[in-house]
């Protein structure tokens, strides 16, 4: 029997409008500020929004000023246990915990005020669960959100002791001030040419 991978490939239009209708899900809900006013259960897929003065950011931030439109990160928080199957979404508040946790990177950081960013997310429960992590790519894939696509390293967490010998993320080096970040001893990258990144991608 001749061998065909082709044979192997499964396509369904029903996929593309199932994360369609996801995107614009998210996008009809209610933009809040950070961090959120309150707790809840839930997991799922979420975009963050600038609406500063920071001149970097400026040509994000016009975008933003009637309606939040472009999302400057989009992000995923997925239960304990998601990749074994061993919980549900219902289990814990995860998507608070990691907004909370973006909040307190932005309020420790230079350059940026926590009053200039909102949120929207979707929550994906149950069987919805299991397409956390491709709106997420969609999303980013559609929107190419700049702490996405440009500048890594705000989805970082502290990477512990006896790990500090590493470099600051492109991020930690433009917006200084995560404690555990400053920590950190490698090389890190250069400043300038961040920034240069940032101008030709939003020129």
């Amino acid at each position: 029997m001749t061998f065909d991978p082709n044979v192997h490939i499964f396509k369904s239009p029903k996929v593309h409008a199932i994360i369609d209708e996801a995107i614009v899900f998210l996008n009809q809900t209610p933009p809040h500020p950070l961090p959120l006013p309150e707790s809840f259960i839930g997991t799922g897929v979420y975009c963050l929004y600038y609406l500063g003065d920071y001149d970097l950011y400026n040509k994000i931030a016009i975008a933003n000023i009637s309606e939040c439109t472009q999302p400057i990160y989009v992000g995923k928080a997925v239960p304990k246990g998601w990749r074994t199957a061993r919980t549900t979404s219902e289990e814990g508040s995860t998507l608070t915990q990691r907004l909370r946790e973006h909040a307190r990177s932005i309020k420790h950081c230079a350059g940026l005020d926590i009053k200039d960013f909102k949120c929207r997310f979707v929550i994906l429960k149950d069987e919805e669960s299991s397409m956390i992590t491709i709106v997420e790519a969609a999303l980013i894939k559609k929107y190419r959100p700049l702490w996405n696509t440009v500048v890594d390293g705000f989805g970082n967490h502290d990477p512990g002791s006896g790990r500090y010998d590493q470099a600051k993320s492109e991020w930690d080096v433009l917006h200084p001030g995560r404690p555990w970040a400053e920590r950190l001893r490698g090389k890190s990258p250069d400043l300038e040419g961040i920034k240069v990144k940032i101008r030709n991608t939003l020129k």
